[in-house]
């Protein structure tokens, strides 16, 4: 059977919008995994010396908010600066690869991309150490922290990324997160809120239970300069009305708005008419639209889609993360990982693991 996430497998969006979506042509190379990490030193050692000539841990707070300035942090949109993170699984290839995939490795590693907290990697106990530590990355380099929350029961349905947590542990499991977010006030956040789970909901027949879970998730993690984004499917899942039932069902308040394309492949113009329409109909419907932008996925969108979601051959990285951007998507980002695998298909590994080859694929026609 095909998987409701192929661009196949459904009808394309409902044409609610004929806007046309806007682009950025501000495409930087990005610095060496090596030079980025020399920067974040360089930077990390300023700070010190500003905090110690104002004086001492009782005002270092202070100091360091001052560093971030005094208004509250802006919504992200085109150039807002993600954080470059040590924890990728590209940062820890480039330790170890050689030849090409040592060269795909550190391509990837020197982008802005989304760090996924999952229970199986951060458990109880410890996800919230790993957003203080991630948090203490992004603050010294000045730049908004993106993670993706992915952890609910049941979560995938039993595909590829089966698993998550039981009913009574989710809740603890969101709330050691956003203790940590809330611990580290002076640094901005996007938080893409478990994908697949409102789109994937018709299909597995309990959008009952994952609306109380995403609307308890979404209570914990509000806070002054979070923004958070639930899963709006992709342009080729469900019809635009179909998906702003879904994301309504949960409700808006609370969140900037809706992801797309996560961990798929649609070219980014597709999901700028996709996210039109989407929040058109959130907007007909009531919705503010305030709580009606979109943030897409642009990983792995270079090539387009061949109609295939778990590891298709032939794709490309997409544009840079925030790069692109008009008045309904705030701005696009790398959400999946580029050079993980989807699963045990077309020749992966389990979902989620390094693949060396994946990566040099992606990366040939942008690497050195």
């Amino acid at each position: 059977m095909t998987d409701p996430r192929s661009p196949g497998a459904r009808m394309g969006a409902e044409g609610e919008s004929a806007r046309t979506a806007t682009s950025t042509t501000k495409m930087k190379t990005p610095p060496t995994a090596r030079t980025r990490r020399r920067r974040r030193i360089t930077w990390t050692v300023a700070s010190i010396a500003v905090l110690a000539v104002v004086g001492g841990a009782a005002v270092g707070a202070a100091a360091l908010a001052g560093l971030f300035g005094s208004a509250a942090p802006a919504a992200p949109a085109v150039d807002t600066p993600f954080a470059v993170l040590d924890e990728s699984g590209a940062a820890q290839a480039s330790t170890t690869a050689t030849g090409t995939a040592l060269a795909a490795a550190d391509y990837l590693a020197a982008q802005p991309t989304a760090y996924w907290l999952t229970p199986e990697r951060d458990p109880i106990g410890s996800a919230g150490d790993r957003v203080t530590a991630l948090a203490a990355e992004a603050r010294a380099q000045h730049a908004t922290l993106a993670l993706v929350v992915y952890g609910l029961p049941e979560r995938d349905c039993g595909n590829h990324s089966a698993g998550g947590l039981d009913v009574a542990d989710y809740p603890v499991w969101v709330d050691e997160i956003a203790a940590a977010l809330t611990a580290a006030p002076d640094v901005p956040a996007v938080i893409v809120l478990e994908p697949d789970s409102l789109a994937l909901a018709t299909e597995c027949g309990n959008l009952d239970a994952r609306v109380p879970q995403l609307r308890s998730a979404i209570d914990a993690l509000q806070r002054p300069g979070t923004w958070i984004y639930l899963d709006g499917g992709h342009s080729s899942w469900h019809p635009a009305t179909e998906q702003t039932r879904l994301l309504a069902a949960v409700g808006l308040d609370g969140v900037r708005g809706f992801s797309t394309n996560v961990s798929n492949f649609n070219a980014a113009a597709d999901e700028f008419d996709y996210a039109h329409a989407v929040a058109d109909a959130l907007v007909a419907g009531g919705t503010g639209a305030d709580h009606a932008h979109a943030l897409i996925d642009t990983s792995r969108s270079g090539a387009g889609s061949n109609g295939e979601w778990c590891n298709p051959p032939g794709r490309l990285v997409g544009e840079a993360s925030a790069t692109l951007g008009d008045g309904v998507v705030d701005t696009n980002l790398w959400i999946k990982p580029p050079g993980e695998s989807d699963g045990p298909c077309n020749g992966g590994p389990a979902a989620g693991q390094w693949w060396p080859d994946a990566a040099v694929e992606l990366t040939r026609a942008v690497r050195r």
